[in-house]
């Protein structure tokens, strides 16, 4: 029957109708162009991308080719008026300088234009050895060399000056407290910081391959990890001294001490792209230098403080809890079972909280627990709930002292105190009622505890799995033959 319902879902979703892409309006029309694929070493070689038809808002970086140097990026506007009617063209031309002759290929890459999606096969790229300066004629003088018809008429440009502006950016690891307890969570974030003025000139240099070699530094063997999801890296606008900065979250974690060895996180550094800029910018040239900054942050220390002395002080769970407590009727029995959840919630180290098994008085029955726990990170802090279910089958009537069964002793780091978590519900039991035990192993899931509280417990003979293995295969297989027949009668 499973195969026969596989087949039936397949046919139904071939009968299905597609869903199909709405057409998103392109902000005007982009392509890319490759420069010449044979040029000698002392030229350069040049990816340009134009735009038509819109302005200018974003674009990804140009792609780095192995054996070339980028080497300075120009920019070409381009303006005609056709019928009254004005059309721009942008053109932005990176240009690289090959460090040898040789061959080289250029893989194929993609880009970016205000959300349009560039693509370029690639290429493979001959470098030839460079171009001596034509001999002079004899009698004659000496041809101009590299003067084009601009160069003529406005003489050639002379090589820019660049300067390296000053930033304001700087690279921390911040803690959320000044010291904690062993077992309190420390919530440690590693942000980089600039002013909104400092885009024009940083840019993040391959954070992916040095996101792992800072994530190693910051691992510690002392401490318990819960790391955060790793998400986009987007800037959040805040204030720092009275002046506003752009804040990048680069990675965080919420750290619970295992003894009282203080946390010790070394200089984290990390490479930036930075440009350099013309002293005299000049127009339709990109007017920057590419160049790169090493920003390091302090080295940290986060004293850990000892928990105050207690008989169970390194069983004792630390956090601040609050306790939920379920029962799954409102009306007890004797011989009937029961369900009672002890659960936690609040901001902890829950893999560390455990309720064991008490031993139950005479007269009471007491199975379990079945654990259950969730964790939520949110806003820089790591909480949940976990719970602990039992279950209860009293043997006498009367009242059912839960808070002599069940206690949990856990440190509130938010006082610097002990605290005991008890029961406050006392459930009634009525009876009389049966002596003999109804308890069952039950599953977790529901659908199986209902199944087999209903359950037929009569003794079934050993091979009638066999058996009823045996008649759904012939079943199945007279399904196929009437399939294959049927087909066969369609085909005539």
């Amino acid at each position: 029957m499973r195969v026969v319902l596989v087949v039936f879902c397949w046919i139904l979703l071939l009968a299905a109708p597609g869903a199909r892409a709405q057409p998103v309006p392109a902000a005007g029309t982009a392509d890319l162009e490759l420069g010449p694929t044979t040029f000698p070493v002392n030229e350069y070689y040049t990816i340009s991308f134009r735009l038509r038809g819109a302005p200018l808002e974003r674009y990804s970086a140009f792609p780095d080719l192995e054996g070339f140097k980028k080497s300075g990026k120009s920019s070409t506007t381009t303006t005609r008026i056709v019928g009254g009617q004005r059309f721009s063209e942008l053109t932005i031309t990176q240009r690289y300088a090959a460090f040898a002759e040789g061959e080289y290929e250029v893989k194929p890459f993609s880009m970016k234009v205000n959300g349009l999606t560039l693509e370029s096969a690639g290429a493979t790229l001959k470098v030839g050895p460079q171009q001596a300066p034509a001999a002079p004629a004899p009698g004659g003088t000496a041809p101009l060399q590299g003067l084009g018809l601009l160069d003529q008429l406005f003489g050639k440009p002379k090589p820019q000056d660049y300067v390296e502006p000053q930033d304001q950016a700087f690279l921390t690891l911040t803690p959320d407290k000044a010291r904690v307890f062993v077992g309190e969570g420390l919530h440690v974030a590693l942000y980089f910081y600039l002013r909104p003025e400092d885009q024009a000139v940083l840019d993040f240099y391959d954070f992916g391959g040095q996101l792992p070699g800072i994530i190693r530094q910051l691992h510690l063997r002392t401490v318990w990890e819960e790391s955060f999801d790793e998400q986009e890296v987007v800037p959040e606008n805040v204030t720092v001294g009275g002046k506003p900065f752009l804040r990048y979250r680069l990675w965080e974690a919420e750290l619970y001490p295992l003894n009282a060895q203080p946390l010790a996180f070394p200089a984290i550094e990390l490479k930036m792209r930075k440009y350099k800029v013309a002293k005299k910018p000049a127009e339709g040239l990109d007017n920057r230098l590419e160049g790169y900054k090493t920003y390091r942050s302090a080295p940290l220390t986060v004293p850990v403080v000892p928990l105050p002395p207690h008989p169970l002080r390194d069983q004792v769970p630390v956090g601040n809890y609050e306790l939920k407590e379920f029962l799954d009727r409102t009306v007890f029995r004797t011989g009937r079972t029961f369900a009672y959840t002890f659960g936690l919630e609040g901001e902890g180290n829950l893999a560390t909280v455990n309720l064991p098994a008490p031993v139950p008085p005479t007269g009471l029955e007491l199975y379990g627990p079945e654990v259950q726990q969730s964790l939520t990170r949110q806003n820089g802090r790591v909480g949940g709930r976990k719970s602990f279910r039992f279950r209860l089958v009293a043997r006498q009537p009367g009242p059912v002292r839960l808070d002599t069964l069940f206690r949990l002793i856990v440190f509130n780091p938010a006082t610097a105190r002990y605290d005991t978590l008890r029961p406050k519900l006392r459930p009634v039991v009525a009876g009389p009622g049966s002596t003999a035990s109804t308890l069952r192993a039950v599953p977790a899931d529901p659908f199986y505890r209902q199944a087999l509280a209903a359950a037929d417990a009569t003794p079934q003979p050993r091979g009638i799995y066999r058996d009823v293995r045996r008649y759904a295969n012939l079943f199945i297989g007279a399904l196929l033959v009437f399939a294959l027949w049927g087909w066969w009668q369609a085909r005539r």
